[in-house]
């Protein structure tokens, strides 16, 4: 199963339409069975414009190069940059046996940024069904919704009985020991790329982006993690002008899980 996560920074990008086409070669070349997004927005909110929503002008992009079989889960989290409404996104070629969506933060006001939900989708695969989530957390120091607790919500709705994968970004960086990502593997969740027989250098932030205004450092945030150990082939960090021209403010991660 080949499967990719991206934070895609939704019509705040410059060159949008081109960093589209871009994306929608890249699936269809990498032939993804699974692309999780996050910051999947509605342009104008108060329209309802099909073709104003990130996520839908992509399968659009993908039915034009005879990429037909995807479709599209999405869930609203809250209003951002003035009009948009902001999402996360999960599209797949797989069937879709049911969605979910619910909200990992205190706050369910779509009037508040730091308000989060989550998608997810059940599929089937190789006979089995498998749970996928897309997923845009908070930060660790933040006090009004505790990282803690949005993990602790976040994993509360996994199934440990099903074969979980958790897709996205996670604001918290991989090389600090102690905080988010500790807290993560301690709740049982395993890091493809920590599995990977094949990967990079697996920095998905280069310096400073939007909610990381003052960072200096690389970073490790957009994970893809199980809740099972699986073998998996590569983890490889994709729209980083090395591999792929840059579309979003964060590098994509791509990986190869060897599900039997």
């Amino acid at each position: 199963m080949r499967l990719l996560t991206l934070n895609c920074h939704s019509w705040q990008e410059e060159n949008q339409e081109e960093k589209l086409d871009i994306l929608a070669k890249s699936i269809v070349d990498n032939d993804y069975d699974v692309i999780a997004l996050q910051e999947v927005s509605q342009k104008n909110a108060s329209d309802e414009k099909v073709d104003e929503h990130y996520g839908y002008v992509l399968l659009e992009r993908l039915k034009a190069l005879d990429r037909t079989e995807d479709e599209m889960v999405w869930t609203f989290s809250h209003y951002s940059y003035g009009t948009q409404a902001e999402g996360l996104a999960i599209l797949t070629r797989l069937p879709i046996v049911r969605t979910t969506e619910f909200f990992i933060t205190g706050s369910h006001d779509p009037e508040v940024w730091k308000t989060r939900s989550i998608v997810r989708a059940t599929v089937l695969y190789e006979k089995q069904e498998i749970d996928l989530y897309s997923c845009h957390l908070g930060w660790w120091s933040d006090t009004d919704e505790p990282y803690k607790d949005q993990v602790d919500r976040l994993m509360e709705q996994v199934d440990s009985e099903r074969l979980s994968i958790l897709l996205g970004d996670f604001n918290n960086d991989a090389g600090i020991k102690g905080e988010g990502y500790t807290y993560l593997l301690e709740k049982g969740l395993f890091d493809t790329y920590t599995l990977a027989e094949e990967k990079d250098s697996g920095v998905t932030v280069p310096g400073k982006i939007a909610g990381w205004s003052e960072n200096e450092q690389q970073l490790r945030i957009d994970f893809i993690l199980t809740n099972q150990p699986v073998p998996v082939a590569y983890s490889r960090v994709i729209f980083n002008g090395e591999n792929q021209q840059i579309v979003s403010d964060h590098f994509g991660v791509e990986v190869e899980l060897e599900i039997k």
